[in-house]
């Protein structure tokens, strides 16, 4: 081998080495929050001290809801706070709220599309008092993949046993969603802080839905997940700051999982939709 051939394919090699690295360095952290959290203080109101806490534990996007949008009604002035949030840093990807209760709804989809280029919104049907049954969240659906969004539906927020004894909020009822997903073939959602049981009852039969893991409990709870769950419908989700983030780091670790599955679950999924 000549001298030239032997310098390019080193550099070669080493490109493709580099490459690698940076690939499995890739965090997309699919399921945090900025702002005011209605009954507690938590770090997340600072976002430059958010940003960089995710940075240095290896986060290289994070998909950002707003604390607010659980509970305030204006939810266009929500969702402009969020986008302005969100520019602040470029770690952070900003997903809008709708409440399918509120009056003309259907332009804050628009608006999360079209005027703040979202392409993630996040639903809480549950504190916003709707159920995966009414008509708007069907009607959502077709919305939202007209717009080419997806659709996050955040399950609980905590533990009923845990909750403020005036605003207490059960889980949202999934028993509809596959039914409604089979009909909706085209329609992509994204289910946030499901349990393991609410896995098992309702959500193995349902297409086009991919889970982050941020609830679900155990050793080893990522491994286990992927008995009953496909690899290619997996994502990462801290939830943080309600949750320290150091937990779902420590769920994917102490899981039996190849590199190419690790790979999958930190950012090739989420990735892959959002094309």
């Amino acid at each position: 081998m000549n001298r030239r051939k032997f310098l390019l394919r080193t550099s070669v090699t080493l490109a493709a080495s580099s490459l690698g690295a940076a690939e499995s360095a890739r965090l997309t952290d699919c399921h945090v929050y900025l702002g005011s959290h209605p009954f507690r203080r938590l770090d997340g109101e600072d976002s430059a001290a958010f940003a960089e806490n995710l940075r240095q534990r290896g986060v290289t996007e994070a998909w950002v809801g707003a604390f607010e949008g659980l509970l305030r009604r204006d939810v266009t002035d929500v969702n402009r706070l969020t986008a302005e949030r969100c520019k602040s840093d470029a770690i952070f990807r900003p997903c809008g709220a709708v409440n399918l209760t509120l009056p003309a709804w259907q332009d804050d989809v628009k608006r999360c599309a079209e005027d703040h280029g979202m392409r993630v919104i996040r639903l809480h049907p549950n504190y916003h008092g709707h159920t995966l049954e009414a008509s708007a969240f069907r009607e959502l659906l077709a919305l939202a993949t007209k717009h080419h969004l997806l659709v996050q539906v955040v399950t609980q927020m905590e533990d009923e046993r845990t909750q403020n004894p005036q605003v207490r909020v059960p889980p949202v009822d999934l028993k509809p969603l596959p039914d409604l997903m089979k009909e909706m073939p085209d329609a992509r959602v994204m289910i946030l802080n499901a349990n393991a049981s609410m896995v098992l009852l309702h959500l193995q039969e349902c297409p086009n839905t991919t889970l982050d893991f941020a609830m679900i409990e155990g050793v080893g709870g990522v491994e286990n997940l992927l008995k009953i769950w496909p690899l290619e419908r997996l994502v990462f989700g801290s939830f943080a700051p309600v949750f320290y983030w150091e937990s779902a780091r420590l769920k994917v670790q102490e899981s039996a999982l190849d590199p190419a599955q690790t790979a999958s679950i930190h950012w090739g999924n989420a990735s892959a939709l959002l094309g």
